[in-house]
């Protein structure tokens, strides 16, 4: 909190911004501004609410400043910035960004809103952060549904591909030391973001199709067709990183590409991961600016999997597909305060001492239960539950008069 307090003119935001973050690392069944402000101890939800979608400051910020302490505490020079999007299903049509689009988290068509998330890896830890909310055209080309949401004049639309690249060259621009970047075959499939990444002298690992086309020296060929015809001693067993189970052990094999065409020198790769049981393939194309090994690539494809156990953490423990606001501030605020509160898990993960034999180390979510149970819990006052009775009471009160009016003035 002493890192982005600064960007809270006022003492009242500065206090509630921590006892919202207190609110998101609690373990609620249910986050959102009415639990997060009973946990807190307040009257009511209007301060949590008016810190969310009224209040002056700027979420970019913030974000700006959980970067530069994610450097601090968990920078490194081989750091992997991971790029993914993922989605909320909702129901209705009126929250900012939704619409029937396909869905990785579903993984089919639906109601939902997507966003592009940038994530650091290093061998110190992983967290989110960065976000930017994907707007589709049924959106920027429709002034009436901008107006209702709030979206700023200025945000027009954007593919994923180029949301993930504004993300990296903020990322790269404001100092988070990196060497390499990941993402998944909506991203390996855009040559422009390659180019991009080549421009800022960043390695990369992004996955493409099986139908993917790439340059050989005897002509262009499909990716399936070139792993059809490599020998098997084209092939080697390395861990793509260790799992909960066990090492994730894969047969891996890379092919040298001839230099694009353009102006940045550096190496190309083809790199084909093979399942051991099963025989499936995966294609991923690499450069680097310099000659590296085989097992440097396959280390940063798999870290690529880190930003799902960072999706899983957010969602389940701090709220991050909880939020309930339709407009595009209130929206990105809520977003940014999940991806301060696992910065903060992360950080704090990172610095834990070495586990004892008989014992992993500490992880993300246990550090979440132990630091509510030891440190935010006793330190809070205890919530009055009778007044937080009353009070929902008599706002269901209200709505159920204010649905009877509505109804006398229809009904005959």
């Amino acid at each position: 909190m002493d890192t982005i307090e600064t960007r809270f003119v006022r003492p009242e935001p500065r206090r509630r911004v921590r006892d919202f973050v207190a609110g998101l690392l609690a373990p609620l069944p249910v986050k959102n501004c009415w639990t997060i402000a009973e946990h807190a101890g307040d009257a009511g939800p209007g301060g949590m609410q008016d810190l969310i979608g009224r209040a002056s400051w700027d979420d970019a910020l913030v974000r700006a400043d959980v970067r530069d302490f994610v450097a601090a505490r968990l920078g490194h020079p081989d750091g992997i910035l991971v790029i993914d999007e993922t989605g909320d299903l909702k129901k209705g049509t009126h929250t900012v960004g939704v619409q029937r689009q396909y869905s990785g988290t579903a993984g089919k068509i639906e109601n939902c809103q997507l966003a592009v998330h940038l994530s650091y890896a290093s061998p110190f830890g992983h967290t989110l952060v960065d976000v930017a909310l994907y707007l589709p055209r049924s959106w920027t080309e429709d002034p009436a549904r901008r107006l209702e949401a709030g979206v700023p004049d200025t945000v027009g639309f954007a593919t994923k591909p180029q949301l993930a690249r504004r993300l990296v060259a903020s990322a790269v621009a404001g100092g988070l030391p990196c060497r390499w970047v990941a993402g998944d075959e909506a991203y390996g499939s855009d040559p422009n973001l390659a180019t991009a990444l080549r421009g800022l002298r960043i390695g990369y690992v992004l996955a493409v199709a099986c139908s993917h086309r790439v340059p050989t020296g005897l002509g262009t060929y499909r990716t399936d067709q070139i792993a059809t015809g490599l020998p098997r001693h084209a092939w080697q067993r390395i861990s793509g990183g260790s799992g909960a189970k066990g090492q994730r052990y894969y047969d891996w094999a890379f092919i040298t590409l001839p230099l694009a065409a353009d102006q940045h020198a550096g190496h190309h790769w083809l790199l084909i991961r093979r399942n051991r049981t099963t025989g499936e393939l995966a294609f991923y194309r690499c450069w680097s600016p310099e000659r590296v090994a085989l097992r440097q690539l396959v280390t940063v494809a798999g870290r690529r999997w880190s930003i799902e156990e960072s999706f899983q953490a957010t969602k389940t423990g701090l709220g991050l597909d909880q939020h309930q606001h339709r407009r595009w501030k209130a929206w990105h605020r809520w977003t940014t305060l999940v991806i301060a509160a696992h910065a903060f898990l992360a950080a704090a993960a990172a610095v834990s001492t070495a586990s004892p034999d008989g014992l992993i180390d500490i992880t993300v979510n246990e550090l979440r239960r132990l630091f509510h149970a030891l440190i935010l819990d006793p330190a809070r006052r205890n919530t009055d539950v009778i007044a937080w009775s009353i009070f929902r009471r008599r706002h269901q009160d209200s709505a159920k008069i204010s649905h009877y009016a509505r109804q006398a003035l229809t009904e005959p």
